[in-house]
């Protein structure tokens, strides 16, 4: 079967369809036009609407959470909803931890425990204060520390996210510190919760402040000039913006994770600036090809412009894959990421353009005595793909090896959620769980609850409760039917509740944990149990997540064939660039594992490690990652393809694509690199792993897998790339995705006035 060859490398530069590339029909040539005829319109315009984007989304950061990782609609989901609603004191998200101020008395001394009432009293005072129980009203021992030291007082503050941070932040300048003869501090989850959202907030600040000077200077290196190097800057700024103002809206009718902000600055800055960048180079090469600057744009629009909304295309529907999952973190993060590139998308596809075209020559103004100046652009990718392709079957095979091997520690990977080992030491929420995991008998916000239902007789529950406390990791179980300790009843005051709750010594987020979830949910019972509670919350999302994950990786496959089969038309190229953009995510994987499952460089990089990922963290970071590795594979083949329509030989097509496209694709990975170094800069953990992670994969795919493996696998296919079977070109072509560079502009430079030295 002869493979297929491009019918446009074979038609005349002579037979032009039309006069102008301003003039040519279809979408590209009305966008052209709009931007060609009114640009200072599309301008004012533009400028409006960001002005309105300042306005909606300066609120943004107040309106977001931190939580997100429930199933909704699982056991855990339903458990903690029936308890809240009918036993707010079964689920505490605020613990007040109190210890004498003279460090000699402990905390029955009777001035001690006279405070402690006081303060236990004046809590449940409180109007949006829940369920207050204290160690001086129950002489509990799971709520003292061992020796004696501290105790606590735990409270649920009613309400969503929102309003349970709106009250905290009443109540801690009236309750944290001195209180007569004890001094306060406070934890718990709705703490924990609110010192990231506060921590996050910040770190965001100092990375912005970071990336844009930095990737100012880099856009002047790849330039050398200031005014082409501030347009991409200038694109990522109104992206970033746009998208806050989407996110504000969305918060109107859902649930928004705080971690939606990071996404934002680090896809809104790396995408916008990747997608201008490539624009505006793309636009000088015309110009210093001989064209006017309004058939400049033209062109690259039409040219460019369409890889630009492929990649856009294809990026947003990785991000859009993890609207599978039910957990509305990562749902959250799939609208911040389409809203994104989207709007990265449409501001460098008509704002850009339109500032191109009132600058003219203009956009090479401010040359600057730094950036590449003569020579041949492009001579040492060229040379690196030549190398490539000689030695393709040592290439191909050597690269391959090396980036499994990079993977291997993510076969140890241990799923968890996490906790307030995600903040710095020195955050007082973390003290407080710290004590509560050291000095605590099992500490008593990571207890599980488990949900009565069905009236059981008084007999079966006291067999299921000592059942239960006979199970290993298990500390006490307390309930209607008393306490109980390896499987005997402590005491016969029973509690006046519908739920038994179950002290564990297991790690809240360890695989102890999740087992003996799943080890009291099989514990026979002649009635209703559901059980919930910080491990069981884990137990199902890992369930719900590995449920879900086949599904998003099936959107992301069959979407990013689709497209990119009709970007190309090839059967072949599609598959190839799921396969290596697959490979290019090992090293992050397993730097992931090394890093910061294991604890390799946790000093150097100031974290805590927890011994386990956060389960969904991996989820996030593989559609992000995967989506930018295919902004550049799109980048690439694009240009290739473009190349071998020119030429119709296939290793000059892959030499002239890499050598027009590697610098760029560099320079694009290593300004969204620093972009996400600086988000990896957070004080918190996962922060910190989603920048430092999706950094180094963006790195290794732009200078390993598209300088060594791409052209080395191009090499070993040959013009079988190119090759669909004749019903298949035939509906490309219907579709009218086909490149229309060649009989729409004939002035275009052919093969043989843009040579290159030597030949694969």
């Amino acid at each position: 079967m002869t493979p297929q060859t491009s019918p446009t490398s074979q038609t005349s530069p002579s037979s032009p369809t039309s006069s102008s590339p301003q003039s040519a029909a279809g979408p590209r040539g009305r966008v052209a036009r709009a931007v060609t005829t009114r640009p200072r319109l599309l301008l004012l315009l533009i400028l409006l609407l960001t002005a309105g984007a300042v306005v909606v989304g300066g609120g943004v950061a107040e309106r977001m959470s931190s939580g997100g990782s429930q199933i909704p609609g699982s056991e855990s989901s339903y458990a903690t909803a029936e308890l809240e609603r009918r036993w707010p004191a079964s689920q505490p998200n605020l613990l007040l931890l109190v210890s004498p101020r003279d460090g000699t008395r402990d905390v029955d001394d009777p001035a001690v425990t006279s405070a402690a009432r006081d303060l236990a009293r004046q809590l449940a005072d409180e109007e949006a204060v829940l369920g207050v129980v204290s160690y001086w009203q129950t002489e509990d021992t799971a709520l003292r520390a061992r020796d004696g030291g501290e105790a606590l007082i735990t409270a649920r503050i009613k309400g969503d996210e929102d309003a349970v941070d709106d009250a905290l932040e009443a109540l801690e300048p009236r309750y944290r510190g001195a209180h007569g003869a004890v001094d306060v501090r406070l934890g718990g989850p709705a703490a924990v919760r609110h010192a990231s959202q506060e921590v996050i907030a910040d770190d965001l600040v100092r990375a912005e402040v970071i990336a844009l000077p930095v990737t100012l200077v880099l856009l002047v290196v790849v330039f050398g000039s200031a005014v082409a190097a501030a347009l991409p800057l200038l694109v990522g700024i109104v992206s970033v913006l746009g998208t806050n103002a989407v996110l504000r809206v969305i918060t109107e009718f859902t649930d928004v994770s705080v971690y939606a902000q990071n996404l934002t600055t680090a896809l809104g800055l790396g995408l916008a600036i990747d997608y201008a960048l490539f624009l505006v180079r793309r636009h000088r090469e015309e110009l210093a090809a001989g064209r006017d600057p309004r058939d400049a744009v033209a062109v690259t629009l039409r040219t460019a412009g369409r890889t630009v909304l492929y990649s856009a295309l294809t990026v947003a529907v990785c991000l859009a894959s993890m609207l599978v999952f039910e957990q509305y973190f990562l749902r959250s993060l799939a609208y911040a990421g389409i809203a994104v590139v989207l709007i990265s998308a449409a501001a460098s596809l008509v704002a850009l353009p339109a500032a191109l075209v009132l600058l003219g020559h203009r956009v090479n103004a401010l040359r600057l005595p730094v950036g590449r100046r003569g020579g041949n652009p492009g001579a040492g990718w060229a040379r690196l793909a030549r190398l490539a392709m000689r030695r393709a079957p040592l290439f191909a095979v050597g690269t391959v090896a090396v980036l499994l091997v990079l993977g291997l520690p993510f076969k140890d990977v241990r799923f968890g959620t996490a906790d307030d080992r995600q903040l710095p030491s020195s955050i007082e929420a973390r003290v407080v769980q710290e004590e509560l995991r050291n000095e605590f008998p099992g500490s008593p916000g990571s207890a599980l609850a488990v949900l009565v239902e069905g009236k059981p007789a008084a007999k079966a529950l006291a067999e299921y409760s000592g059942e239960v406390s006979r199970l290993a990791h298990v500390v006490q179980v307390a309930g209607p039917a008393g306490r109980f300790v390896d499987g005997k009843r402590v005491d016969d005051a029973p509690l006046a509740v519908g739920y038994v709750s179950v002290l564990h010594s297991a790690e809240s987020a360890s695989p102890q944990s999740v087992s003996l979830v799943k080890k009291i949910r099989s514990v026979p019972a002649s009635f209703e149990t559901s059980v919930t509670g910080p491990a069981a919350v884990l137990a199902d999302t890992q369930h719900g997540t590995a449920e879900r994950l086949p599904w998003a990786l099936a959107v992301i496959a069959v979407t990013t064939l689709i497209l990119v089969f009709l970007l190309t038309g090839s059967v072949l190229l599609p598959l190839l660039t799921v396969v290596v953009n697959g490979l290019s995510l090992t090293a992050m994987f397993g730097a992931v594992v090394w890093v910061f499952q294991d604890g390799h460089l946790s000093g150097a990089l100031g974290f805590t490690p927890t011994g386990d990922i956060e389960t969904a963290l991996p989820v996030l970071m593989f559609c992000v990652a995967f989506g930018l590795s295919m902004d550049y594979g799109v980048f690439l083949v694009s240009r290739i393809k473009e190349e071998y329509e020119i030429g119709g030989d296939h290793r000059d097509a892959v030499v002239h694509g890499i050598r027009r496209t590697g610098g760029l694709i560099t320079a694009a990975a290593l300004i969204l690199a620093v972009v996400m170094v600086a988000i990896g800069t957070s004080r918190v953990t996962n922060i910190k792993m989603l920048g430092l992670g999706v950094g180094l994969a963006v790195l290794m795919d732009a200078m390993v897998v598209r300088a060594l493996l791409v052209p080395a696998v191009l090499r070993l296919t040959g013009r079988a790339t190119w090759w669909a079977p004749a019903p298949l070109r035939r509906l490309q072509r219907r579709v009218g995705l086909e490149e229309e560079a060649r009989t729409t502009y004939p002035d275009i430079p052919t093969r043989t006035e843009r040579p290159v030295s030597g030949r694969t």
